[in-house]
């Protein structure tokens, strides 16, 4: 899964996605703000899959006529899911990093 032609979403825009978060301007920079941040971006993402699905089911059933509708919907989930699996892959080598570290 290559996510390397995803543009404009660098470090800049995740950080600016996260100021625009209300619940981190409420509690600053704690744990619990990023994972609510982390639980916002997760129900986008099965959002986001669930529009795509009823999207091919309506398409299936004959009820939908536009391709390029489908399409659009299948690629927004394809996307967010490949991002989603990105940052949990950054973040278990992280947590692996961590757990290996001496003290």
């Amino acid at each position: 899964m290559d996510i390397s032609a995803l543009t404009n979403v660098t470090s800049e825009y995740i950080k600016q996605a996260l100021e625009q978060d209300e619940s981190v301007k409420k509690t600053g920079n704690s744990f619990d703000s990023v994972f609510q941040s982390a639980l916002q971006m997760l129900d986008e993402t099965n959002r986001l899959q669930n529009n795509a699905e009823a999207a091919e089911i309506q398409f299936a059933l004959g009820k939908a006529k536009n391709t390029h509708d489908l399409q659009i919907a299948q690629e927004k989930a394809n996307i967010a899911l490949q991002y989603t699996v990105a940052v949990r892959d950054r973040l278990l080598d992280a947590y692996k990093e961590i757990m290996n570290m001496q003290i």
